[in-house]
């Protein structure tokens, strides 16, 4: 490496209620002298920024574009209803989207689910954020449907939030450009996948890393017997020591001594 070239890094972009943590300790740990940078971006803007190399892998939510991405899934996450304490949702364990009907429903600008129907009453106006939807939860003006995570993200001491069973779910997932699969990017993907250290799937090893053959290895690779090819007795040469006797004579014949030839009658 010249000193105008800088050293490799790798950016991961990550997405609102994603927690990435765990995975940028362990890189840590085995990559010490490769800097991690997260690279914090709206859910709406992830894959233009991955598109257009502002970094090298994200973790986003689902789905994505299969022609140019690759991904993988990650986990789904439950959806709940974000409400004030005092309102009677508060009151049971979980609701369907039918318990809805007679709330207004906000839905933010950058909402992350799929909806096919929207639920509830509309609000007059979409607020432009979840931080902005939030807000007005808790002045009583709706309720909000989100992914759990964003629902963590955003906690007020004012407000609760209960489990949706029939809601969209919203799913996350490690994705990058498929046309920029480096090496850095799978050593991230082992991570992810929860691979040992030891292991080198999904990483093309350097010459360096490549194992040695063993002479052993050559010979069961050549159909040769390994003790054969380190040098050892074979298995043809130990059973014809074991069919002579001294000064190369058989061993089951008797009577014939080396040396003197034997008398005929």
């Amino acid at each position: 490496m010249t000193g105008s070239e800088a050293p490799p890094s790798f950016r991961l972009a990550y997405v609102p209620g994603v927690t990435p943590g765990k995975w940028v300790r362990i890189w840590q740990d085995r990559l010490p002298d490769v800097p991690l940078d997260l690279v914090a971006v709206p859910a709406a803007e992830a894959p233009g920024l991955l598109r257009d190399g502002g970094a090298d892998a994200g973790v986003v939510r689902l789905p994505v574009d299969r022609a140019v991405f690759s991904a993988i899934p990650l986990y789904t996450e439950t959806t709940v209803v974000v409400v004030p304490k005092d309102h009677a949702i508060a009151a049971v364990d979980e609701v369907s989207l039918e318990d809805l009907a007679e709330d207004v429903v906000l839905h933010p600008l950058d909402d992350t689910l799929e909806w096919l129907d929207l639920p509830g009453r509309p609000a007059i106006e979409r607020p432009a954020t979840t931080a902005d939807a939030i807000e007005l939860v808790a002045a009583g003006v709706g309720v909000l449907v989100v992914p759990q995570s964003l629902a963590r993200l955003h906690h007020r001491r004012d407000l609760t939030y209960r489990p949706v069973t029939d809601a969209p779910q919203s799913g996350v997932a490690l994705s990058w450009p498929e046309e920029r699969t480096t090496d850095l990017v799978d050593d991230f993907i082992g991570i992810v996948r929860g691979r040992t250290v030891n292991s080198t799937r999904g990483r093309r090893p350097s010459p360096a890393e490549q194992p040695k053959d063993q002479p052993k290895d050559r010979a069961r690779r050549a159909g040769r017997p390994a003790r054969e090819a380190a040098g050892g007795k074979t298995a043809a040469a130990g059973r014809r020591g074991a069919a002579t006797g001294r000064g190369g004579a058989p061993a089951g014949r008797k009577g014939a001594r080396p040396g003197k030839p034997r008398r005929r009658s």
